[in-house]
C-alpha cells in the first residue's frame, strides 16, 4: 500500500477527522487540537485550525523556517483577524465563509423582535401585573418589524441570508457592500453612502470584516446621521465601532438601543459600561454557533480539499492584500 500523498494537521477535532476519513480522499491526518500550529510546519501540507487553538498566544513575527511544508492552511473562521499576519504567507489560505451565515441570521432576526417587541419588560408574575400589562397595551402596543427599514452594512454571505429572513416579515431591505458588484437580489435596494443607509435605516446590521479600512466605521461622525431611534446590531467584530461614540448616542437618544456580540477588546475590562447600559444587549461572541457548525465546517473543507487533490482553485481564498 502506497503512502498518503498529504498529511493534514487537523485542529478542529475527532468529528472533523472522521469527516475527512470518509470522503475517500487519500490523506493522513494528525489530529491535535493543543500544539501551536506554526510550530508543526515541518509535518504537515495541510493546516485546519480555530482562532482558539493557541492564536493569541501566537508571536508577532512569523517563527523562523514559516511556512515550512504548509502549502495550505483553512481557518474554521470566515475572518482572518484572530491570526498573525504572517499566516498569510502560506501559499493558499481558504476560510469558512458563509458556514456560519444562517444561523447568525437568525440571531440577529432574534435581535430585531426582543429590540422591537419588548416581550422582557412585559413579562408578568402576578393577577395585578397581568391586568396592568393588559391596560397598558392599548396605550403602548407593541411594535412592528413589519414596514420597518433594515440597513445591512456588508452583503456577503451573512447580509445576504439576513436579507432572506427580514423580507419574510415585511421589512424593507437597503444594502451598502464595499465591493462594486451589484446587490441583484430582488427586493433589497442600494444606497451610496454609510450616511444615508444611516439616515434611512430603523435597524443597522453591521456586517463587515475588520480591517484597516472598516476599523471605527461607526463614529460620532457617522452616528450623526442616524435616524433617531436607530437600532444598532454588530455581529461583525468590534472594531468596527468606536464605542466611546456609541455610547454617547445612546445616552444621548439618537440610538434606541444596540445589539452587540462583538466587542473591542473581547471581553471588555470589568467595570465597562457597555455591560450594564440599559439600552444595550451584550451576548459574548456567540452569534455563529449551532448544532451543525462542526459539521457545516468539516463539509466545507472536505469540498476544498478535494478540489486541492484534484489542481482545482480552492473556494474562498483569503486575499493578502485586503485581508478576507
Amino acid at each position: 500500500m502506497s503512502r498518503p500523498r498529504l498529511t493534514i494537521l487537523n485542529q478542529l477535532g475527532t468529528a472533523t477527522t472522521r469527516a475527512i476519513a470518509t470522503s475517500g480522499a487519500q490523506v493522513q491526518v494528525l489530529d491535535d487540537a493543543c500544539v501551536s500550529p506554526w510550530q508543526q510546519t515541518a509535518h504537515a501540507e495541510i493546516l485546519l485550525t480555530a482562532p482558539r487553538n493557541g492564536w493569541r498566544e501566537a508571536p508577532q513575527q512569523a517563527p523562523p523556517g514559516w511556512p515550512g511544508r504548509l502549502r495550505w492552511v483553512h481557518t474554521a473562521s470566515a475572518g482572518v483577524d484572530f491570526y498573525p499576519r504572517w499566516l498569510l504567507d502560506v501559499p493558499q489560505v481558504s476560510c469558512s465563509r458563509g458556514v456560519a451565515a444562517a444561523p447568525i441570521a437568525e440571531f440577529v432576526l432574534h435581535a430585531l423582535l426582543a429590540h422591537t417587541k419588548e416581550l422582557g419588560q412585559r413579562r408578568v408574575t402576578d393577577p395585578q401585573q397581568w391586568h396592568d400589562g393588559f391596560a397598558q397595551v392599548h396605550t403602548t402596543p407593541l411594535g412592528l418589524l413589519q414596514g420597518q427599514t433594515l440597513g445591512l452594512l456588508g452583503y456577503g454571505a451573512i447580509g445576504q441570508a439576513i436579507a432572506v429572513r427580514a423580507q419574510a416579515l415585511g421589512m424593507h431591505v437597503l444594502a451598502l457592500r464595499q465591493s462594486a458588484a451589484p446587490v441583484g437580489d430582488a427586493g433589497v435596494g442600494t444606497v451610496r453612502s454609510l450616511p444615508e443607509l444611516l439616515a434611512l435605516s430603523d435597524h443597522l446590521v453591521l456586517a463587515l470584516p475588520a480591517t484597516a479600512a472598516t476599523y471605527h466605521i461607526i463614529n460620532a461622525h457617522t452616528l450623526a446621521h442616524a435616524r433617531a431611534g436607530l437600532h444598532l446590531v454588530n455581529i461583525a467584530r468590534g472594531s468596527l465601532v468606536d464605542q466611546t461614540a456609541l455610547l454617547a448616542a445612546l445616552d444621548a437618544g439618537r440610538l434606541s438601543g444596540a445589539t452587540l456580540d462583538v466587542t473591542d477588546p473581547e471581553p471588555l475590562p470589568t467595570g465597562h459600561l457597555l455591560y450594564t447600559h440599559p439600552r444595550v444587549r451584550l451576548t459574548p461572541h456567540i452569534s455563529w454557533s449551532a448544532s451543525n457548525a462542526v459539521a457545516a465546517t468539516a463539509e466545507k473543507f472536505v469540498v476544498n480539499l478535494h478540489r486541492y487533490l484534484h489542481g482545482q482553485p480552492l473556494l474562498d481564498q483569503v486575499d493578502p492584500q485586503r485581508g478576507y
